[in-house]
């Protein structure tokens, strides 16, 4: 064998122990992660600005190193305010990890998996489990078969058991999101039955333990190192967890349709507190377009948006112009029903126009029954 076939089998060999998708790679029998862009979809993730939503990554980081040393002092007034800085930014870390997922955080596919692996393993939710069921989640939302939104998209589920589990959802959202995005590994009919799937999110479990087990070793060794580890990580990390889960039920929560544009509650800020917090956080907020379009460049969802209402302004889209009004909708979905789809009152989906094992360019085109849309506008 010589020099170029050794690095090339090297190379596949590696990528199918850490690919979190099956996908071939063409001439070889390795699967890679990817999605598969269309030229147009690619060009538009290159964007130079992009860095500067960035700034909750270092930001954060300080906010750990601070808290854990308690700098410049342990004033209580302190502490909270720079706690409460620290979880938004860790809250924004969540936003990230969800475009590496999508592998839209650049135009370098590989930096979105690798930063995805670096979040994924800080927050107990290996990269490869949390993809895999955010793509399922984008081609059957609100569906039973919606993984990601588990137990409110599953029929199967009591209302009573949903009426207890939205507020673990919700104070220990942290925790909530390692069992509902284990489920798909761990579950006895999960649908990853791929074994070089299924050994990438071993390894990447493996991973979190290795990494979490070293950092509380280490702190264990020093005088209140442990309580450093607390200070500087935990409790952040567990408000974001609030509030991410807060996010997740303002987009989600009583939404009975299967169409992604009103299936979905979006945000479209006026204010600049709104717009700002969009920024920081890839648009994610302005969810149906995102939903139709998983592929699009979050810069884009906003006009995308409006160019929905321009084509069809009879259409009474669940849009709002604050994160507040929204949140205001939801909340007594919390209390009287937490649900989604069957689960808030519609009927039982539609067959698929085709499975989906990746993000589509157009779901309504590509995957949503015809009986089950309720938005007939086409953006291409």
């Amino acid at each position: 064998m010589g020099a170029t076939e050794l690095l090339t089998t090297m190379h596949y060999n590696f990528e199918a122990a850490w690919s979190p998708t099956c996908e071939v790679h063409p001439g070889s029998d390795a699967a890679v992660s990817v999605t598969n862009f269309t030229h147009e979809e690619q060009e538009a993730l290159k964007d130079r600005w992009t860095w500067i939503r960035f700034q909750f990554l270092p930001g954060g980081a300080f906010g750990i190193w601070a808290l854990a040393a308690q700098w410049p002092s342990a004033d209580p007034l302190w502490m909270v305010s720079l706690t409460i800085f620290t979880s938004y930014c860790f809250f924004c870390w969540t936003s990230c990890f969800h475009e590496t997922a999508h592998q839209t955080l650049s135009a370098a596919r590989w930096t979105s998996i690798w930063i995805g692996r670096a979040l994924g393993t800080l927050m107990c939710v290996p990269y490869s489990v949390y993809r895999e069921s955010h793509i399922r989640h984008h081609a059957y939302l609100n569906k039973p078969h919606d993984w990601e939104l588990w137990p409110y998209s599953d029929p199967k589920c009591s209302l009573a058991f949903r009426r207890a589990f939205v507020w673990f959802d919700f104070f220990l959202g942290a925790f909530a999101a390692m069992v509902t995005y284990g489920r798909i590994f761990f579950h006895k009919n999960s649908p990853l039955t791929d074994p070089r799937l299924r050994r990438t999110i071993w390894l990447e479990y493996l991973g979190c333990l290795v990494f979490w087990g070293a950092v509380f070793g280490i702190a264990a060794c020093f005088d209140g190192g442990v309580m450093a580890v607390v200070r500087g990580w935990l409790i952040p990390y567990m408000i974001a967890g609030t509030y991410q889960s807060a996010r997740k039920f303002t987009e989600h929560l009583g939404m009975s349709s299967y169409d992604p544009m009103q299936g979905t509650r979006t945000v479209v800020g006026r204010n600049w507190i709104t717009k700002l917090c969009t920024y920081l956080n890839f648009d994610i907020f302005i969810h149906g377009p995102h939903h139709r379009h998983p592929r699009v460049a979050h810069r884009k969802l906003r006009a995308l948006m409006h160019e929905y209402v321009e084509k069809a302004p009879a259409l009474q889209y669940p849009m709002f112009p604050n994160y507040y009004q929204a949140l205001r909708d939801t909340v007594p979905y919390l209390f009287k029903n937490p649900g989604v789809g069957m689960n808030a009152g519609a009927a039982a989906p539609h067959e698929e126009k085709a499975a989906a094992q990746n993000f589509v360019a157009d779901v309504v085109e590509e995957v949503l029954s015809t009986d089950d849309l309720e938005v007939g506008v086409a953006t291409n």
